[in-house]
């Protein structure tokens, strides 16, 4: 009985060690045809086939797109990426450049910037920056100009950038003093200057003694004197706007005299 036991554990061990050898050995054999995908972007296609050849993969070229940064030919993209192991005979992905894009340039100088942008995105192109300058003589919201300019049709950009107008400031002044002069020098000085005269007030007399008569207090009659009208001599007493503040060009100012 002992023997028998013993011989069914040493048949158990036999055949535990046959079965480890063979996963071992179907272990080594799979592996043993598996290989690592080598790097292939900027290759061309037939580099490509010949870094493969030797590991037994094949190489397919699935997809052609524009890139800027890989020449045109050359290949851009791959699947499986460099260093997975795949068996023997695995086909290897590829999409191949076709180099920058070339696109032509639209000419939007002299359109309104809305206007120029509309234009420039119909044709798929983006705008890249958009810079302001003021220009005496040309309306404003106008394209000065663009880069890249639309005589160059091999530009692999896609973006312009536009150069726009934009409305000039009226030039600033700071208000002099004419308290003191005469209305008629103050007015042709503003003329000379550019500014206009406002309107000019007098400064409202004090009243003149009133005349009382005793035998009648309540027909005291307080006296008068009539308006007086500005004239070339009437002198300035105060001004607006005030000296030393700024003021627009054409801007008008407004006089009290006496």
């Amino acid at each position: 009985m002992k023997s028998f036991f013993r011989f069914a554990l040493l048949a158990l061990v036999l055949i535990i060690v046959a079965m480890v050898s063979a996963v071992t050995a179907m272990r080594f054999a799979i592996h043993g045809q598996e290989v690592s995908v080598p790097p292939l972007v900027g290759l061309t296609p037939p580099e490509a086939e010949r870094a493969v050849a030797g590991l037994g993969l094949e190489i397919s070229i699935e997809r052609q797109y524009y890139s800027p940064q890989i020449a045109e030919g050359r290949i851009m993209s791959q699947l499986p990426l460099p260093g997975t192991k795949v068996r023997r005979g695995w086909q290897v992905r590829v999409a191949q450049s076709l180099g920058p894009t070339r696109v032509t340039i639209p000419d939007v100088t002299g359109q309104s910037e809305h206007a120029a942008e509309l234009n420039i995105r119909r044709r798929g192109l983006d705008v890249a920056t958009m810079a302001q300058v003021q220009m005496l003589g040309i309306p404003a919201d106008q394209v000065l100009a663009q880069s890249p300019p639309a005589s160059d049709n091999q530009a692999t950009s896609p973006k312009i950038s536009l150069l726009i107008t934009a409305e000039a400031e009226a030039p600033s002044y700071v208000m002099p003093s004419f308290v003191g002069q005469p209305l008629g020098s103050a007015s042709r000085t503003l003329q000379d200057s550019g500014f206009k005269l406002g309107s000019v007030s007098v400064a409202v007399p004090a009243p003149l003694p009133s005349t009382f008569d005793a035998a009648n207090p309540a027909a005291a009659v307080v006296q008068t004197a009539p308006a007086p009208q500005p004239t070339p001599a009437s002198i300035v007493v105060s001004q607006v706007p005030a000296p030393g503040q700024k003021v627009a060009a054409g801007a008008a100012v407004n006089f009290e005299v006496r």
